[in-house]
Parts: structure tokens; C-alpha cells; sequence
């Protein structure tokens, strides 16, 4: 792969920054392989920073993860390809998240975080050239204006909890509507219509820049998207992007490890103990009414085959409750084969895998069916019922419906699993068979520990 041409080195007195801009794509042929592996990469930091900042994690944590989650996800085997990678991934991300108003809200903030997380690990040479890429027109504060506003600068450290500015510190002096967090956060002196920023406070600055351009090249793929792309890719590229933004990032569970194996006899206690309310849900319908829906039979029974409910164990669980309200013929003339198809034996003999949190969400239930997501189906009123049935109760029960009224479903359900089994869960909850696992590994551990 050649380097990336359409990209300008950001070069300040010989100060060369790491992060791109990404004002125009990169003019390279890029594999499918790799536009898609790269994007995959880019996703899980993306999506790293979302689940942490939904989480409340602190400044000073959110600051090492995401520099931590970028050198874990974005190497490349070659140091040279590595600007390449990031760029690439941007672009191809772009593509994704253009589409919708709320995929564009999502992709925006989360990439102007990463770009401030970045900046702030840059020098400070490297950051004024970051600034001069963006044309800003601010100059540093002179030193007599420094001396001028010199005790009103000290009073804002102070408040602050930091060290007083001395003359060798750098100031710019900018419109304060250029930095509104730093002034509704009444982190800087605002003097005729101008905040006085520190060098450390030129992140607010520059993030603000970065997230204005790269707002309205969002709008303009999209136009790109919908009028050209979309359809001459149609056959290529247009079945990745649309995949991407839906994409599950771990592991696929179509093979049990830890817990090799449910029998028959301990389903229904481990389904008390172990099962996410999603499945929980679908089991409980199944065993009250002795039949479910297509949608109900594919989300259920595949995740009991992820958590290693075998092919004969599986067959014999469906038609003991099916022939309670369809009779045993009909089970094995119109059932069996879909289960028998789902664990390979039957069709194309593909291995099917359990459905992950993201595949249930964007589910769409119809009347009559239970699968889907709990958290986002249900009303206020039978969740809250739900969740005390789970055991789920008092002040553990109001930060849930907090995570559900701001859509963070799957945070809803690691809160739900901390609250169960009072452990943390700092992976959060992203696959129904995530959550059977490590409920399954505190279970043991304190059955050891209580022998």
C-alpha cells in the first residue's frame, strides 16, 4: 500500500503532528479486506469511549483508556502504514455513520472525543501546529496584556485548584463563544467578549474546529451516499457499510468453553441464576404458554446452544413444551427441522451463532412475539416488574430506568447483572452469552467459597 498523498503533513518550525485531519479521502486502492478489518478497529475504540463515557468513568481514566484502546486496536504490523490505517478507518467510518441523523450525532461526538484525547498527548509544538492547520487567527496574549489581566488569570487557577500563571505561560485571547464549554464550566476570565485560554485549554478550541468540519463532511457524504455511492456499490461495497454500523465486536459463542455444558434437569434454576432478562423473558413465555414465535424460537434457542444445550437436549426441550399446544407429530413435521438447522445438521449445514446485544436491539417485534430487547420493548411498568422478579430492587432499580429513558440499553443490562449478582461488570454487557458466562463464573466461585 502506498502512503497516503492527499493528506498534508501538519509541519509548524520543523514540528510535525501525529493526528490527521482528514479533510479530503485518501486517493489509494484499498483492499476489502482491509476497509473492512480497518474500520472493525477503529469501531471497538470508538465504541470503548462510548461504553466508558456512558458509564460516568472520570476525566483522568477516560484520558488513559482512550490512548490505551488506540494502541491496542489501531497498530499495524508496519509503522510506516499506521497514518494510512487511521485515515482509511476515519473515511470508511464516514461512510457508515453518514446515513442517519443519529448514526452522524454518534460517529460526531465520539470522534471529536478521540481527536481530544489525542490532542491532549501531543507537545506542545505539535499542538500549535494542529492550531495553525485549522487557520485560526489567534495570536498569543502579549506580555503587558498578560500583566493587565494577570490577577484575574490567577483567581480562575485558583479556583481551579491550580498553580498561578506565570509570564512564562501561553495565553490566547479568543471570541467566548469559540469555547463554550470552558465557559459554562466558568473555567476561564471572559473580559469585552473574550475568554483569555491557557495552552492547556486549547483542546476546547481546536475539538470545537475539528467537530464544525467534520459535521458538515458528514452532510456532504451523505448527499454522496444517497445520490451515487449507495447504488453503484450496490453489489460490493453498500452490503459492508450497512453491516458496520450494526457490527458486534466480540466473541460469537457458537461453542460453549467455559461451561461446556446445561442438562435438562438444571435449566430452569440456571435460568433463575444465569439467563439476561431478554432470554429469561422468552424462556418463562415459552414454559407459560408452550409455544413461541419464529423470532422467539431463533433468539432463544440459539442462545441455549451457545451455552451448551445439546442437539438431543435441545429437540427434547422444544417438544416437550410445543406438544403441550401443537401435539408431537406436528412438533416433529413443522419444528425439529429449523432446530436440527440451527446446530448445522440440516440446509447448508452453516453452525449458526447466538444473537449478540445489537442484533436483539434492532430487532422489531411484532404483536404476539417476545424477543427483542427487554429494556427497550418494555414498558415502564412491566420492566420495573421484571426487574423486581430478577431481584432487582430500590435505588439499583432507578439508575436501570435512567440508562432505558437515555436509550443505553445494554448499560441498563449490566446494571441489572451488577445488581444481581453484586459484582461489577466493568466489560459491560454485551452479548446475552456474555452475561450466562460470567454469571456462571461468580455462581462457581462462590460455591467454592461457601464449601
Amino acid at each position: 500500500m502506498e502512503p497516503v498523498r492527499s493528506q498534508r503533513k501538519l509541519i509548524v518550525n520543523d514540528v510535525v503532528s501525529t493526528i490527521p485531519l482528514y479533510r479530503s479521502a485518501p486517493a489509494l486502492e484499498v483492499r476489502l479486506e482491509e476497509f473492512e478489518l480497518f474500520a472493525l478497529d477503529r469501531l471497538r475504540v470508538l465504541k470503548g469511549i462510548s461504553d466508558a463515557l456512558s458509564r460516568g468513568r472520570k476525566p483522568e481514566e477516560m484520558d488513559k483508556l482512550a490512548i490505551d484502546l488506540w494502541k491496542t486496536n489501531m497498530r499495524h504490523p508496519q509503522s510506516s502504514e499506521v497514518i494510512n490505517k487511521d485515515i482509511i478507518s476515519h473515511f470508511v467510518l464516514r461512510l457508515v455513520y453518514c446515513r442517519t441523523e443519529d448514526l452522524r450525532k454518534w460517529f460526531l461526538s465520539m470522534e471529536t472525543a478521540l481527536f481530544r484525547y489525542r490532542f491532549k498527548r501531543e507537545k506542545q509544538e505539535a499542538q500549535r501546529a494542529l492550531m495553525a492547520e485549522f487557520d485560526l487567527p489567534y495570536k498569543a496574549v502579549s506580555s503587558s496584556e498578560f500583566e493587565s489581566v494577570k490577577e484575574k488569570l490567577v483567581l480562575v487557577s485558583r479556583s481551579l485548584g491550580q498553580s498561578s500563571p506565570t509570564a512564562d505561560d501561553i495565553f490566547f485571547k479568543v471570541p467566548f463563544e469559540e469555547v463554550p464549554e470552558l465557559v459554562a464550566g466558568r473555567r476561564v476570565f471572559i473580559s469585552k467578549g473574550h475568554a483569555y485560554i491557557a495552552m492547556s485549554q486549547v483542546v476546547s478550541l481546536v475539538a470545537t474546529q475539528f467537530r464544525s468540519h467534520l459535521s458538515k463532511a458528514l452532510i456532504l457524504t451523505n448527499r454522496k451516499w444517497t445520490t451515487t455511492i449507495a447504488e453503484q456499490e450496490k453489489d460490493r461495497l453498500t452490503p459492508i457499510v450497512e453491516a458496520l454500523s450494526s457490527s458486534y465486536l466480540g466473541p460469537d459463542y457458537s461453542q460453549p468453553k467455559e461451561f461446556a455444558q446445561i442438562s435438562l434437569k438444571d435449566i430452569d434454576d440456571v435460568a433463575k441464576s444465569s439467563f439476561p432478562l431478554c432470554m429469561r423473558h422468552l424462556f418463562e413465555k415459552l414454559r407459560e404458554d408452550h409455544h413461541l414465535k419464529h423470532g422467539g424460537r431463533m433468539q432463544l434457542g440459539l442462545f441455549l446452544k451457545g451455552v451448551g444445550l445439546k442437539l438431543d437436549d435441545a429437540l427434547a426441550f422444544w417438544k416437550a413444551e410445543f406438544s403441550r399446544k401443537v401435539g408431537a407429530e406436528r412438533f416433529d413435521k413443522e419444528y425439529s427441522y429449523s432446530i436440527r438447522h440451527n446446530y448445522g445438521k440440516e440446509g447448508k449445514r452453516t453452525d449458526y451463532t447466538p444473537y449478540s446485544c445489537q442484533k436483539i436491539i434492532s430487532s422489531t417485534p411484532g404483536v404476539g412475539d417476545h424477543h427483542g430487547c427487554p429494556y427497550r420493548n418494555f414498558s415502564e411498568e412491566n420492566l420495573r416488574a421484571a426487574l423486581n422478579k430478577m431481584g432487582v430492587t430500590g435505588r439499583a432499580v432507578g439508575d436501570v430506568m435512567d440508562k432505558v429513558r437515555n436509550r443505553h440499553y445494554q448499560l441498563a443490562c449490566t446494571l441489572t447483572f451488577e445488581a444481581v449478582h453484586g459484582s461489577s461488570c466493568d466489560a459491560g454487557i454485551n452479548h446475552p452469552n456474555q452475561y450466562f458466562s460470567d454469571s456462571q463464573k461468580i455462581m462457581q466461585f462462590k460455591n467454592q467459597s461457601a464449601a
